[in-house]
């Protein structure tokens, strides 16, 4: 290829370039969220099928021991335009539920437990008599919302978040995701960024789904560090003479590196009186307080070393021999669990009846789908550059995003999230179930022989 031939192929090149970029610009959508948009996105993206097999857990297939009225016994709730609520809507079919989807075009999904009866018809049942429209399945939920960490955060408040801050939520899902593997035995775990502010978890295990009320809040419990007494400065309590070893785990592993590598500086936590003074009431002993109070008024550093410096200085004096014999160096930890553990919404997790967003919703006050988040890197996770309603109806409007098959997601931005959605969670998911289904098959069969025998 001679010298020429090269540069016009550079040429063609670019000018390729610039045609895909021309045709982007001349198919971008305006930002923002409206009915037209939603319908758009629920007419070509939305993944029907995948959400209806994984909440049919294998019951949709023709196995003898499928439970084929078991998708029709959910319950789904659409809010739409105008916050019209409805709820106890159920559906037989992935077709059922896409049609009603495309037709009602609800701004907001959530999903709720599997009754003994289909709850649309629950008022049939409930004229006998008998409690018998009751739940029997849910999965094993839980809410983390980062404006619950107001008090942990300098950068944002209520449900703004930033970069600085989002960690929090990288440490909640590090933690919660950890112990639901190695303490619980938990298998197949679902994260979800709820569009705006916080993190979504389902644990979709069997023996997650059938957990009564009083199985799940002991589960919460389990959890259960940050106090959240808004009249105390003192808001976690680490009781006993030695940490829980999840305590153990979650404070070594992730908690303390984080504190103090990323939140440390990120939020300013010792940057003022005003700030170090919260840090300061969280130790019992006047003494050391006023010591520390007495060194940082009169010490006025850069503002770029002062937040390492305040804690090494905080740390040094708590764990100095002198101390030891008072009980203080278990202020570091609480300091630390204080700021970063994860603050739960318990009452989401304590009861079976209880609703959550559906994944791959879209968040009306964002603009952003509540995409799934992989927790094995979910430090690299960024609420800011999730696909958004105008982004994906950009991406189809221009030429060359196509799917494969009917899979229009395929061609967009959502691709790898709904890939990730079924290659790691479903299909794993699906496998496990099919084996359950088989083995209690043959167990009723084995026990209906036993019995004939009889």
């Amino acid at each position: 290829m001679t010298r020429e031939e090269v540069e016009n192929g550079r040429d063609d090149m670019l000018i390729d370039g610039d045609e895909i970029e021309q045709r982007r610009l001349e198919n971008a959508v305006p930002e923002g969220f409206n009915a037209d948009y939603l319908k758009a996105y629920y007419g070509k993206i939305f993944p029907y099928v995948d959400i209806f097999k994984w909440l049919s857990y294998g019951n949709d297939g023709k196995h003898p021991g499928c439970d084929h009225s078991y998708f029709g016994r959910r319950e789904f709730s659409f809010t739409l335009d105008n916050d019209i609520y409805l709820r106890f809507q159920s559906f037989n079919t992935a077709s059922e539920l896409e049609n009603a989807i495309k037709e009602k075009c609800p701004f907001k999904i959530d999903i709720g437990p599997v009754y003994s009866v289909d709850p649309s018809k629950r008022h049939a049942y409930s004229q006998g008599g008998d409690n018998i429209f009751t739940p029997v399945e849910k999965e094993l939920v839980f809410d983390i919302d980062i404006s619950d960490y107001d008090d942990a955060r300098y950068c944002c408040s209520g449900a703004d978040v930033c970069l600085e801050c989002w960690p929090l939520m990288t440490i909640a899902i590090k933690v919660i995701d950890t112990s639901l593997r190695d303490d619980f035995g938990f298998s197949h775990i679902l994260w979800v960024y709820s569009g705006r502010r916080g993190v979504h978890c389902w644990v979709c295990d069997g023996k997650a789904r059938r957990l009564n009320n009083e199985q799940r809040a002991a589960i919460v419990d389990y959890f259960c560090v940050y106090k959240g007494n808004e009249n105390s400065s003192k808001k976690v309590s680490l009781v006993g003479p030695a940490l829980h070893p999840f305590l153990v785990r979650s404070y070594t592993e992730v908690l303390k590196d984080y504190f103090e590598k990323r939140l440390l500086s990120s939020q300013k936590l010792f940057l003022n009186e005003e700030r170090f003074e919260k840090i300061l009431e969280m130790i019992p002993d006047e003494s050391v307080t006023s010591e520390l109070r007495g060194r940082w008024l009169s010490n006025k550093r850069s503002r770029e070393e002062i937040n390492v410096a305040r804690w090494d200085q905080l740390k040094n004096l708590l764990q100095s021999s002198k101390q030891k014999g008072q009980g203080l160096r278990r202020c570091i930890e609480e300091i630390v669990f204080t700021f970063t553990y994860p603050r739960l919404d318990m009452e989401v997790s304590k009861h079976m009846n209880h609703l959550l967003k559906a994944p791959f919703c879209v968040h009306p006050k964002t603009g952003r789908v509540c995409v799934p988040i992989n927790p094995k890197n979910c430090e690299e996770f960024d609420p800011s550059a999730v696909p958004t309603l105008s982004q994906l109806l950009g991406e189809l409007n221009t030429g060359g995003f196509k799917g494969e098959g009917d899979n229009e997601w395929d061609g967009t931005s959502l691709g790898d999230c709904v890939r990730y959605f079924r290659e790691s969670f479903l299909q794993p998911l699906l496998k496990s179930c099919k084996e359950e289904i088989e083995t209690s098959y043959n167990a009723k069969v084995q026990q209906s022989r036993n019995s004939i025998s009889w």
